[in-house]
This record gives C-alpha cells, structure tokens and sequence, in this order.
C-alpha cells in the first residue's frame, strides 16, 4: 500500500513539474501582435468650422415719439405685421403750467389786435369810399388789419398745439399718433396705455414705443476664432443650423467680417454676419440660437486613409505598409506626402495607392 502512495506522489510532482515547465516555456515566447489592415479609399473630404451664434432681423427700427406726454391708446401689439405709417399708439399732451398761461395770453392778445385792425380798417374804407384818403392809406389798412387776423389764427393753433399737441388742419401730420417708419413684424411693444413718454430730443433718446423689424431681411450673427478667421472670406457658403427648428437647415451666404477682434476667455474672437436664405414655408423668429458650419477646405475623389495610420515625425509622414502576410505580418515603414484632414480622414497625396495595405490598429484577443 506504502509502495502505491510513493509511486501517486512521484507521480503527481513529475506532472506538476512538466506543468509548471510548459507554462514557463509558453510564457518566454515572444508574443506574436496581428495588426488591422487599411487600404486606401477614394473620399470627398471637408474640414469645417462652427460659428455659435443668433439670428435676428438685418435692422430693427425703434419707434419713438416726437412729443412727451401719457399714452392715450395703444393700437397695435407684438407678432403684428405693420404697414410703413400705420399708427400704433396715440399720444395725450399734458400741458405745462407756465406754456399754457403763456399761449392763453397770446391768444388774448391776438383777438384785441385783431379787433381794433377790425375797426381801424371799416373806418379807414369808409373814408377811401368817401374818397377822402388815398389808395395807399387803404391799402396799408388793409394789410395791418389781414396780419392781425393771421396772428390772432397762429395763436390760436399754438394754444391748440399746446392742450391737444395737435391742431385742426394739420390733424394728418400730428406728432401725437405715433406711426410705423418702416413695413415689417411688430417685435416689441414695451409700454401700456397710461405710461409717461419722452419725446427724443439731443440730449434724450426718448422712450421707446415699438420696435418694428423687417422678418424676411434676417442675419447670422456670430462670432469665429482668430485661429479661423484668416481661411474664411466674404461670399462663402454658410450651412445654418437652428435649435429650435429640428431636421431644418438654410443656406446663407457670409457677407462681414470684424476687423476688429474681441478677446472672450482668453480667446481672440471675431464677429461675423451672414445673409440668410428663409424659405416662406418656415418662420422664423428673432434671437433664436444658431450653428453656422462653414466650409473651410474640401477635396473631391482623393485617395484618404484614416488620420490614426499616419505617423507623424518632424515634418515628415510614415505609413506601414505590409509587405508579407505569412507565416507572420511584415511591415515597411514608408514615407507619404499628406493633405488636408478632417480629424478623421486625411488625404494621401503620394507614397501610397489603391492596392497598399497599411498597417491600422492593433487586434485586441477576444
């Protein structure tokens, strides 16, 4: 019994010997790596850049009133199209003190010199009927008595102007029926029946009754990075993206560029415009959100490899390219003469062709 136990023992310490042996020796080979093949492919290329930015109107009209006062009536409100000279709100004066005394004593004034023009001129015809002055004297009675009646209806209009900002005869052209200067989209109407209004004046912008904007003359505007803005130019196509409009995009064409540039985080950055291309089927509205992605560079049918094959020494680009497939892969390194990329892409200009394989990533063991 003692003589099978030593023999199962040897036994199982020559196996665990072989064992550990194999491993060992296993473990001392070199490890054979396989690499992913690529062959060139022929692609359209683009490398572009983003714009953040809005769209709004080309010019948004501010409509201020030309007379102070409280606002009587407001006839129209924001999301209304608007006709150039249609009123949107009525203006009340409220009359100062001092002017009001001021204009009521002129037109007192006024009617007294009127009058006594009256008399002066029926005495004076009276004696020119009678032959007893000459057509001069009359004449000149005449002209007095028609300028005292003409300063009596001046003053008149003035205290008229002065309560109601607005006379009779001039009713179409009164400054307190606040107008539209433009045709367009009523954006905004900041003031309520009853809010005071200054009048724009050299030294007050006045207050601002409506703003008014043209919705069919809408820009891009945004800004771009001084590392991009030397390859972009007036005239470029602009893709348009909107957030709030989803699976839509409009053309547009880039028609400024700042000379100036503004630093933001670090970051010199440059504003820019574009013209927007609105289909009459799609609303849009003013201060929406907007990528505006601009063709930087593009190559049409060229021989592409993916960006990660390349490698990059000095000035100068390499490839691997397989040589031999058996028993086991053999790489050259090559040079190649590279193109434009995309970050993904990158063209090959020379090196390599259609045929070659190049050395990609590394397999991983599954």
């Amino acid at each position: 019994m003692k003589k099978y136990l030593k023999i199962a023992l040897l036994v199982v310490v020559a196996a665990i010997f072989i064992f550990t042996f194999v491993f060992l020796y296993q473990k001392s080979k070199p490890k054979i790596t396989v690499y992913e093949t690529i062959t060139p492919a022929v692609a359209d290329l683009e490398k572009t850049t983003v714009a953040t930015g809005k769209v709004e109107p080309r010019d948004e009209i501010l409509i201020k009133p030309q007379i102070s006062g409280i606002i009587d009536e407001l006839y129209k409100e924001a999301g209304q199209t608007i006709r150039k000279g249609e009123v949107i709100a009525k203006v009340k004066v409220i009359p100062e003190l001092g002017t009001l005394n001021s204009a009521e004593s002129r037109v007192r004034l006024a009617e007294l010199n009127a009058k006594q023009g009256e008399i002066d001129f029926s005495r004076v015809e009276k004696l020119f009927e009678d032959k007893l002055v000459s057509r001069e004297d009359y004449e000149k009675a005449e002209v007095s008595v028609k300028q005292a009646r003409e300063e009596l209806q001046t003053a008149k209009d003035n205290l008229e102007i002065v309560k109601e900002g607005i006379t009779k005869n001039s009713a179409s052209f009164s400054s307190t029926l606040i107008r539209s200067t433009i045709d367009g989209l009523i954006l905004d109407v900041p003031v309520k029946a009853g809010n005071s209004v200054i009048m724009s004046n050299t030294f007050n912008d006045g207050t601002t009754i409506a703003t008014v904007a043209n919705m069919n003359d809408l820009i891009f505007r945004g800004k771009i990075d001084e590392t991009e803005v030397g390859r972009v130019h007036e005239g470029m196509p602009v893709k348009l993206t909107i957030g709030a409009l989803q699976n839509l995009s409009f053309d547009a064409i880039l028609e400024y560029i700042s000379p100036k540039g503004v630093e933001e985080n670090g970051a010199n950055q440059f504003e820019i415009k574009a013209a927007i291309q609105v289909p009459d089927t799609v609303m849009i509205r003013s201060g929406y959100s907007a990528n505006a992605e601009i063709v930087l560079e593009r190559a049409q049918k060229a021989l592409t490899l993916p960006e990660s094959t390349i490698e990059f020494s000095g000035d100068s680009t390499f490839v691997y390219v397989m040589t031999d497939s058996v028993p086991a892969q053999k790489f050259e390194r090559k040079e190649v003469k590279v193109g434009m990329s995309d970050g993904i892409k990158i063209v090959i200009k020379d090196g390599v062709d259609g045929k070659s394989k190049v050395r990609g990533a590394e397999k991983k063991d599954k």
